[in-house]
């Protein structure tokens, strides 16, 4: 996990920046404001102002340690530009990741320490999250809904800061996945994302400043996949 802008510059959605290298369809940016996804988060979207005209950064690509940002005409761009993020779907997927940890909190507090298997964050509003609870009741699950939604209005401030990797090893909490964990930065921390007094957990992802930003949320189905693991959807409303 790199030290992106996005993380430092949250509210940086417009910047001016060169193109650095070119393919059909595909450039890499001098610096870069947009998330490029991972952990189950789509990546920002953007649009790229050129000398001739416009043009959709539709994703963004990790490729032999630079950022490749995916284009919907197969152009092939050199010299200065003026990039646009799409606010809109930056604002939807912070708000479903921010919701997601709230869901991943009161999880792993009621339900003795139940760890992620896996999760999803879209852009067209709605998220899943896996949990191992082999011996879940469902219907306990669907309760979480109204706990998850007073958080919300309860205006938490969610704040970011960074931890060396054998802290976030050997913090109770920290990682909270089966499987897998997100990868320390260039000089070796990782970072955590933290909800008042609720909760605080490694993650690359973004995020609000404050719960009271996002909309509530609805869960709007559980699944049983496999013998251990519940999938929980949800979905801003």
């Amino acid at each position: 996990m790199a030290h992106y802008l996005c993380h430092e510059q949250p509210d940086l959605l417009e910047f001016e920046t060169s193109v650095i290298a070119s393919r059909p369809g595909a450039v890499v940016l001098g610096r870069t404001a947009l998330h490029p996804g991972g952990g189950g988060q789509v990546s920002d979207a953007a649009t790229l102002t050129h000398a001739h005209g416009a043009v959709r950064i539709t994703g963004v690509a990790p490729e032999g340690g630079m950022l490749w940002h995916l284009l919907d005409e197969p152009l092939e761009l050199n010299g200065d530009v003026h990039v646009a993020v799409d606010a809109a779907r930056r604002s939807t997927v912070a708000q479903l990741h921010t919701a997601t940890h709230i869901l991943n909190a009161l999880v792993y507090q009621r339900f003795a320490g139940a760890l992620v298997t896996g999760a999803q964050i879209n852009a067209d509003g709605t998220a899943r999250m896996d949990f191992d609870l082999p011996e879940a009741d469902n219907d306990a699950l669907r309760l979480l809904e109204e706990p998850a939604n007073e958080v919300i209005r309860s205006a938490m401030d969610v704040r970011t800061y960074y931890v060396s990797a054998a802290e976030a090893k050997s913090t109770q909490g920290l990682i909270r996945s089966l499987s897998v964990a997100p990868p320390p930065t260039s000089d070796g921390t990782v970072r955590i994302v933290e909800i008042g007094d609720l909760d605080r957990q490694a993650c690359g992802g973004t995020h609000l400043t404050n719960t009271a930003q996002s909309k509530p949320i609805r869960i709007v189905k559980i699944e049983n996949k496999g013998r251990r693991n519940r999938r929980v959807r949800i979905e801003l409303v």
